[in-house]
């Protein structure tokens, strides 16, 4: 579900650090809404980041 339809950008992975210096894995998940949008030409329920929402790459249904 953390993947953006439109641009594609999904999770990440890095490494916390504790202040003991202990090192876990953890993710990063992108900032991404369920939206109406048009997909060739027809209104449809996709998942896209808040990236993509603001730089216009995304059409919005009404």
């Amino acid at each position: 579900m953390a993947k953006c339809h439109i641009c594609g950008k999904g999770v990440g992975f890095g490494v916390t650090i504790s202040h003991s210096h202990i090192r876990t894995n953890r993710l990063f998940k992108p900032n991404v809404r369920r939206v109406k949008a048009l997909v060739d030409g027809s209104p449809r329920r996709v998942y896209a980041c808040t990236r993509c929402l603001r730089s216009g790459k995304v059409q919005r249904a009404v």
